[in-house]
């Protein structure tokens, strides 16, 4: 039988991306988060990270654009975005998970007004084949991808048995078959931003870096200031040991050039 992944393997793994930083970091990821009500808007308050808030109002959305949420659940940032459109434009929210659908549907229910909900369209597809659906047809995309998401890992005994060091390399694969389908989704011109609630470089920066490798030419990062995040090579991190414990989420924004 093989052997069921304990802390102390995950540790060894992320000791090694975090050497001197990993004990502080591991302590913040396990200290209970304090999430911020998100409430201008709505019909009843939503609580959520504020690291996912500051993400989601950075792609930028305006009204009369056409948004597409590739993986919408929970439905948060999917809130952000509906609130930015004000019931003016379009908004896919896609999630493949019929469980995680009926959670982003009663988000959107529970949530907005019928003007607002009245711009929404939820859908099933599975978004590394999007340009296979459509091409050139929004206007700004939102990949907050799945990802090994450590923090969750870390709490939750369960996660952490079907943790393994190849998860990691298996979703990053993943990962950029999304980002590389919503290259093709977005306008000329058009943004996505890319995010994760991953810690680790594989799932972040090395996604852009492979799409700057695959795709030459046809996008450039656009900058994003964000209070309390750190810079990488592509993009910014905001970790919860030196943010407040906001986080951790990845993101980079991107515009399509060509």
């Amino acid at each position: 039988m093989a052997k069921r992944p304990s802390h102390s393997d995950f540790d060894r793994y992320y000791q090694a991306l975090y050497p001197e930083r990993w004990p502080v970091l591991r302590h913040a990821l396990m200290e209970e988060r304090s999430p911020i009500a998100l409430t201008e808007g709505l019909t009843q308050p939503y609580w959520l990270d504020e690291a996912s808030l500051l993400a989601a109002q950075s792609l930028g959305v305006e009204k009369g654009d056409a948004v597409l949420d590739m993986c919408a659940a929970p439905g948060g940032k999917t809130l952000v975005l509906a609130l930015a459109l004000d019931g003016d434009g379009s908004l896919v929210a896609n999630d493949r998970s019929s469980q995680r659908r009926s959670r982003l549907r009663r988000v959107i229910t529970d949530h907005l007004d019928e003007r607002q909900r009245s711009v929404i369209t939820v859908t099933s597809h599975d978004a590394t084949k999007w340009s296979l659906y459509e091409r050139e047809a929004y206007d700004k995309i939102l990949l907050d991808a799945p990802c090994s998401s450590e923090r969750h890992v870390l709490s939750d005994a369960r996660a952490l048995g079907m943790w393994s060091p190849s998860r990691p390399r298996r979703l990053a694969t993943t990962q950029f078959a999304m980002l590389a389908a919503a290259l093709e989704a977005v306008k000329i011109g058009g943004k996505i931003l890319y995010c994760t609630c991953s810690i680790n470089a594989g799932e972040n920066e090395d996604v852009i870096e492979k799409l700057h490798g695959r795709r030459a030419g046809r996008f450039v990062e656009e900058p994003v200031d964000l209070a309390g995040s750190e810079r990488r090579q592509w993009g910014q991190i905001i970790l919860p040991d030196t943010a407040d414990g906001k986080g951790p989420l990845y993101l980079s924004l991107i515009r399509r050039i060509s």
